[in-house]
């Protein structure tokens, strides 16, 4: 046990520490001989006080498993034991690993518990790769904000929870005005430049956790705002025109501005079963087209029928 390769310690029944291998030692920075006999082996692992998944297993309490690790599983035969992932802090290390987790009891020939065994598994670059390649699927390449896949799927979901609930949702709607005539003047790099610019700007004024600011094709971003009624999304509206006025970047094709400006639809609605999201999109869109229509670098709200 002391020379496997892959970090493991073991309790006794009474979740005191048998053996800590010297893979565990080399993973946590800490060494057997203080935790040997003891029940601090969550040291190793946390900050305060708390079960380690051996600890789960040799009390049975398989029921603080879900607040304990959000990602875990429970074999149909609890004798093969659990298993979880979890981010730790090693507080000795200071290093920030996600683990992947196995514990399991062993029993006497009576069946009596005797000991419980736990193995962990470094799986942080498996983690942070993969996390890169959910972001790269919901994010825009260009500019960073999500893409249209991500705001296709969160108005969808963000609609159906607004009917449920019978609640606000609200989307703005912003095109770059003139786009076209900048890029022609300043060149493509500079083009790409001024979206990132102006998309930084837009999503630093969608506060909420659950507000989505995203690349809705070309120069045109969209912001999806739950719970929020048509006079809230009329104010984030006019701090996204405000926040990429105040970009000034110059854009000599955009009188009488000369810098670069945003025009912005809005719409809101408390969704009815026989409503659907389009209404919604559509009804931003229509006025964006005000906003063009009506001088640019301005908000315009649509009116709907509640």
């Amino acid at each position: 046990m002391q020379h496997l390769v892959v970090p493991t310690f073991v309790l006794d029944p009474d979740r005191r520490v048998l053996i800590w291998n010297m893979a565990c030692e080399r993973l946590t920075g800490v060494a057997a001989e203080e935790l040997i006999g003891t029940t601090d082996h969550w040291r190793a692992f946390y900050d305060s006080p708390r079960y380690c998944l051996a600890d789960v297993v040799a009390s049975g309490r398989t029921e603080d498993l879900a607040t304990l690790y959000p990602s875990h599983s429970v074999f149909a035969d609890t004798s093969l034991g659990l298993r979880a992932e979890n981010w730790c802090v090693m507080p000795r290390s200071h290093n920030r690993l996600y683990l992947a987790i196995d514990s399991g009891p062993i029993y006497d020939d009576d069946g009596r518990l005797i000991a419980v065994v736990e193995t962990l598994r470094d799986q942080t670059e498996q983690k942070l790769a993969q996390m890169a390649l959910e972001s790269l699927a919901v994010k825009d390449g260009l500019t960073g904000v999500a893409n249209r896949r991500c705001f296709d799927e969160s108005i969808e979901a963000e609609w159906l929870h607004a009917r449920r609930e019978h609640a606000y949702i609200s989307l703005l709607i912003g095109d770059v005005d003139f786009f076209k005539p900048y890029n022609d003047t300043y060149g493509h790099q500079q083009g790409d430049d001024c979206l990132r610019a102006v998309a930084a700007a837009i999503d630093s004024q969608a506060y909420r956790p659950k507000d989505v600011a995203a690349r809705y094709g070309g120069e045109e971003f969209a912001v999806i705002m739950p719970s929020t009624d048509p006079g809230g999304a009329q104010q984030v509206a006019e701090r996204v025109r405000a926040a990429v006025y105040n970009l000034d970047i110059p854009h000599s094709g955009n009188k009488p501005w000369q810098r670069v400006t945003v025009s912005i639809g809005v719409a809101s609605m408390i969704p009815s079963i026989h409503d659907n999201q389009a209404d919604l999109i559509g009804s931003a869109d229509k006025a964006l087209y005000a906003a063009k229509h009506g001088g640019r670098n301005r908000v315009i709200s649509a009116e709907l029928d509640l």
